[in-house]
């Protein structure tokens, strides 16, 4: 018999692959649009972790541990791109094999699995549900998810062990949570490029944005602090002392409260917005870790994770109302839009808890990947698909417009150049208003908005290599799905390539021979 030496809890058998990841088990914890990470050790009255270690080295030995054992996982199949999809769905990053589940709030199914980064934890989604966000711990990266198709359209370099994701109302900036940098990057969403970084407390985990985006709250595990960022200049303007270990962090759907879960002494602390102090204290379950607020701000989730339970606070009282036993070692835990269901991550099972919020009991458990933790739900709209076109043209001008942005990148004039010429058409019709960014070998020329005729233009330098491909993109929006063209030169032939279908790569479309541009 083997006593886990970090809680106690378990007695494992030495046979076993369960109880043996449970032993490097580890507090990975995350919750819809909120990443936290729970303690794995149970502390005394006293501030001692126990046994000379702390709350770092134990992270330290489940990292140690998971790269040891990362090449005997077996990954899941991963499935062909889904089509463009209508409803509710819920995104469970899968720590242990680099995926995420695809649930269908509608069957409870798994219907899709994204690989993603290494080791994926946190999970966010907009209130569009246009995009899933997931922080890969291992990776120093975030997955891009395109909601509509399940596909991963991007990839973030971020700070050190990037762990909580959220999302501003807007949907225009990401906030992630770097555990090993002490800090909290800051991600533009059209671009998907790192704007700023932020430093915050020892140990950030949790990230919540209160519903008119102008505050973002991040619980910082080794100093038992929250940080209060105001989103207009990121930069840090409160620093909240609450309970011990603080991972979990919920803000209400009206932004007056925030409720953060404690994962050393069993509790929810409960912040005042207007004068960010802690003005309630409500012990929960054992070893407390995410904590989602239902929609109409009425209720609160804890995942309780040595307890396999889950407390239910009634916000007006700030009081236990009720407990649910859900599956082994919850973690993670968000509620649909419409508040009717909730879902929770169960880290031992590799399953998720599906609880009806009218009765509070589970009615549903469905299997997922390898130890999930993060978990989002969003209603996703099927949106209208659009496609580019682009064609090349000679410039006899003298170069005028945007061709300025391209002396920048390349370093060459627009004079006897090129100009690209984009179109970009939604079921026949041309979209106006749109941005498209222009591109060659990763390099950005320069981004023009369509006019009537759905058409953005961008010059480009002369001095290219006879062997190019110039790219435009359109991002998409709420109602418009991306789209993407390229058009390449080949030794004097050229062609425009259709749009990507799939790992298989592009097909060449004959294109007409170039003309000089009218002026």
């Amino acid at each position: 018999m083997i006593e886990d030496a970090l809680t106690g809890r378990w007695s494992p058998s030495s046979s076993g692959a369960r109880d043996a990841r449970r032993f490097r088990g580890l507090q990975e914890v995350f919750m819809s649009g909120i990443a936290v990470w729970g303690a794995p050790e149970r502390r005394g009255a006293g501030r001692s972790c126990g046994g000379g270690g702390s709350w770092w080295v134990v992270v330290r030995a489940w990292v140690a541990g998971l790269a040891v054992l990362a090449g005997l996982a077996v990954p899941l199949a991963v499935a062909t791109p889904a089509a463009a999809q209508n409803g509710t769905f819920a995104y469970v990053a899968n720590s242990a094999d680099d995926t995420v589940s695809v649930i269908d709030a509608a069957t409870n199914t798994v219907i899709d699995t994204i690989t993603v980064g290494d080791e994926p934890i946190g999970v966010a989604v907009p209130p569009n549900g246009s995009r899933v966000y997931v922080a890969n711990f291992a990776a120093d990266t975030v997955s891009v998810i395109d909601a509509a198709t399940n596909t991963v359209i991007d990839t973030v370099t971020v700070g050190n062990e990037p762990i909580g994701v959220a999302v501003t109302p807007n949907g225009s900036r990401v906030y992630v949570t770097n555990l090993a940098a002490d800090t909290v990057s800051v991600i533009d969403a059209a671009t998907n490029t790192v704007i700023d970084t932020i430093t915050v407390g020892d140990g950030p985990i949790g990230v919540a944005v209160t519903p008119n985006g102008s505050r973002v709250y991040v619980t910082n595990v080794n100093d038992d602090t929250v940080s209060v960022i105001d989103t207009g200049t990121n930069t840090v303007i409160d620093t909240i002392t609450v309970g011990g270990e603080p991972v979990g962090v919920a803000v209400t759907p009206n932004g007056t409260r925030v409720y953060v879960a404690n994962v050393a002494d069993d509790t929810v602390s409960v912040i005042d917005t207007a004068t960010n102090t802690v003005i309630d204290t409500i012990t929960v379950g054992d070893n407390p870790q995410l904590l989602v607020v239902t929609p109409d701000g009425s209720r609160v989730y804890v995942t309780n994770r040595f307890d396999d339970t889950v407390s239910v606070i009634d916000t007006a009282t700030n009081t236990v109302i009720d407990t649910i036993t859900v599956g082994g070692e919850p973690v993670a835990v968000a509620v649909t839009p419409n508040g009717t269901r909730v879902y929770v991550t169960n880290f031992a099972d590799d399953t998720v808890s599906v609880i009806d919020t009218a009765t509070n009991t589970v009615i549903d458990t469905i299997p997922v990947g390898d130890e999930p933790l993060g978990v989002a739900t969003a209603f996703v709209e099927e949106r209208i698909p659009t496609k580019l076109k682009l064609k090349l043209e000679k410039n006899k001008g003298k170069g005028k417009g945007n061709g300025k942005d391209v002396v920048d990148a390349l370093g060459d004039g627009g004079r006897n150049g090129l100009i690209l010429k984009a179109k970009l058409t939604a079921e026949g019709e041309p979209l106006e208003g749109r941005s498209i960014e222009f591109t060659t070998d990763s390099v950005a020329l320069c981004t023009d908005t369509t006019d009537s005729r759905g058409k953005a233009t961008c010059k480009v330098p002369r001095k290219q290599d006879n062997e190019t491909c110039y790219t435009a993109t359109f991002a998409g929006d709420d109602t418009y799905e991306p789209s993407t063209v390229t058009f390449c030169r080949f030794n004097g032939m050229s062609g425009q390539l259709s749009e990507l279908a799939g790992p298989e790569g592009l097909s060449a479309i004959p294109s007409p021979a170039l003309s000089p541009a009218r002026t």
